[in-house]
């Protein structure tokens, strides 16, 4: 069965003159996916027209709005499916290629695939247990995989990987991470949590804590929190894993007010969410040194607990290593397994959009 293809063009990557075009742009020959008339989509604004999700910049308010919306309606679905299992997705497969370890990415996605009814086909470590290994090109493995299923899902170690598959690719790919790069649907998930914790995400403050120079979640989030009003954000990192110039440069050409600090209880009295994100080893090859001078210098703690709003809530994309103690889990405000939840509402929705509509 042939996934239906709905289509938001994303900044830069070249769109095929089949497909139909909201913004100008450079074609791409694909051959066209056509729809069985009885799966044909539900009307939808022109504004929520999904196709490859690659980049946080690539939403806009009113399609992160709609998200959000079946979101929740995918809430309903997953507390009903105990008793009947929705058949939305039946007949679609997704596969799921992960060139990197994952655990909440790879299994909220596959249980939102199975929990509409689709099936899943699943490589967790493709790049020492698939062709990858002999030296095949990710091009050549993703015509591969499209051959067999209807949506593709990529993790890959390298930034701008998710852009390659999916110029390749005829249907919908969706970016799980690619190495230093992004994680758009991490950043969603995130800013549907902040949405429910908080109840609001304009004028929200923002604190960034941990690894923001290698940490892929932090820079979706700023990317994508930027499409709000008056927000704040506050960078608290070691000095060899500071935001990147890149991320500042948007945030201010966009109006967001930023600011570097080193006194996380500062920050933390002042913020609505403290987003703590762990020191990523496997980013700093051998500079282990780099690694161990960063490690351990931002805790989560029952001091911070203890200057943080009490409607303020404390965030972490996992997995945690030492950097919230775990005496940190019992208070209401600890919201990261909330958030690790709605990662599978997150990727329900996306993936009923991207395959039958609205």
């Amino acid at each position: 069965m042939a996934a239906v293809r709905v289509i938001l063009p994303h900044p830069h990557l070249p769109i095929p003159s089949w497909r139909p075009q909201l913004k100008p742009s450079s074609s791409y020959p694909r051959r066209a996916v056509a729809a069985p008339a009885s799966l044909s989509p539900s009307p939808l604004t022109a504004s929520l027209q999904l196709g490859d999700v690659i980049e946080a910049q690539q939403f806009d308010r009113q399609i992160l709005n709609e998200i959000f919306e079946v979101a929740r309606e995918m809430e309903a679905v997953e507390c009903g499916s105990h008793g009947f299992r929705s058949r939305v997705l039946e007949g679609y497969l997704m596969a799921t290629l992960f060139y990197e370890p994952s655990t909440r990415t790879r299994l909220s996605f596959e249980a939102a695939m199975r929990r509409l009814g689709g099936e899943v086909l699943t490589t967790e470590n493709a790049r020492e247990f698939s062709s990858a290994a002999k030296g095949e090109t990710l091009e050549d493995t993703i015509r591969t995989v499209e051959g067999y299923s209807d949506i593709i899902v990529l993790r890959h170690f390298e930034s701008g990987a998710a852009r390659r598959a999916a110029a390749t690719a005829e249907i919908p790919v969706i970016n799980a991470g690619d190495g230093p790069g992004q994680h758009p649907t991490q950043a969603l998930l995130d800013v549907y949590t902040i949405k429910r914790e908080i109840g609001r995400l304009d004028g929200i403050k923002l604190g960034l804590v941990g690894d923001l120079a290698n940490g892929r979640t932090v820079r979706s989030l700023a990317y994508l929190i930027a499409k709000y009003q008056n927000i704040k954000i506050y960078f608290v990192s070691p000095d060899v894993v500071k935001m990147k110039d890149d991320i500042k440069e948007y945030l201010t050409s966009q109006g967001v007010e930023w600011e570097e600090s080193s006194d996380l209880l500062d920050v933390a009295s002042r913020c609505d969410v403290i987003y703590q994100t762990r020191i990523q080893k496997e980013r700093f090859g051998e500079r282990i040194d780099h690694y161990e001078a960063a490690r351990g210098k931002y805790i989560v703690d029952k001091k911070v607990l203890g200057v943080l709003p009490k409607h303020a809530v404390i965030m972490h994309p996992l997995p945690r290593l030492d950097e919230i103690t775990v005496d940190v889990d019992s208070d209401p405000r600890a919201a990261y397994f909330r958030q690790a939840k709605n990662g599978l509402y997150i990727r329900m929705a996306l993936l009923k959009l991207l395959l039958v509509g609205h």
